[in-house]
């Protein structure tokens, strides 16, 4: 939507906005995760066409992509500066194959995948914007997905503390409710305290990005604050179901092991505060 000509919009978007393409964006690869001027896949000019080589892992959607935006180096040479992004409509695309499914330890309902290119033909007509520009366009547009996590990180963190006090009404424990206990209501009133600060500082980054006013870092900031708070409200609604939230048929314990990765995956914690530290 950002960068694509007209013609690539009218082929593509339709098709996603309706579903009948699903899209993966193919970052990482194997020596390459939050380094991402480590790129390792190239793409060399050929007449009318890039032909690309290289692998990608951890995929999001990979199984299914029927659009895929590949990052890739055009100029080796230039590091960062020489990345592109180019786009493969996947059908019967000679020389691009999908790995296992890979098994994780929580989001389930997510397919993560492999990728190998070998001596793939793109049309040079499917350069999204301009060639070596890629690494500017993926970071323009990440504080964005960085924004996407963290709303779900912070949904799924008032969710969880919703749960939780579900059950703890519920559940019965030395001769009364678990709620009526002050040190398990406290832990509660711990979780809604984390939840309800850090709503307001979402909210407020909402409105700004919808105003085209949100800095990277403080995108940044948003997704490594709502996260690690995920991570400790997880823990203590976990804890606060028993031995019950150990167990996979309790939602509690599914949304335990889906949080883990929050603080991965988009830029992991560490990339997070590398990001806002820049602008100190």
């Amino acid at each position: 939507h950002q960068y694509g000509s007209d013609a690539q919009k009218a082929a593509w978007l339709p098709k996603l906005a309706t579903g009948e393409w699903i899209a993966a964006i193919g970052m990482t690869e194997p020596g390459a995760g939050s380094d991402l001027k480590a790129l390792r896949t190239t793409a060399r000019r050929e007449g009318d066409s890039y032909v690309v080589n290289g692998s990608k892992i951890f995929i999001t959607n990979g199984m299914l992509a029927d659009l895929l935006i590949v990052a890739c180096k055009t100029d080796p040479a230039r590091g960062a500066k020489g990345i592109s992004l180019l786009v493969l409509e996947t059908e019967g695309a000679q020389g691009f194959s999908r790995g296992r499914n890979l098994h994780k330890i929580g989001m389930h309902g997510s397919d993560t995948a492999e990728l190998f290119f070998e001596d793939v033909r793109i049309p040079a007509a499917n350069l999204l914007g301009a060639e070596n520009d890629g690494f500017v366009q993926m970071m323009t547009q990440l504080p964005q997905e960085r924004m996407g996590v963290a709303i779900g990180a912070q949904a799924m963190a008032e969710h969880a503390v919703e749960l939780t006090q579900s059950y703890m009404r519920e559940r019965e424990a030395f001769g009364g409710r678990l709620l009526d206990l002050q040190v398990p209501r406290h832990m509660l009133v711990d979780c809604l305290r984390e939840t309800r600060v850090s709503r307001a500082f979402v909210d407020d980054c909402i409105t700004r990005h919808n105003n085209g006013e949100l800095s990277a870092a403080d995108a940044s900031m948003a997704k490594l604050h709502t996260t690690e708070m995920l991570g400790r409200v997880m823990d203590i609604c976990v804890q606060l179901h028993g031995g019950y939230g150990y167990m996979e048929e309790y939602r509690i314990a599914r949304m335990y092991a889906d949080a883990r990765v929050q603080r991965i995956y988009a830029g992991a914690s560490e990339i997070m505060k590398d990001i806002i530290a820049r602008t100190l």
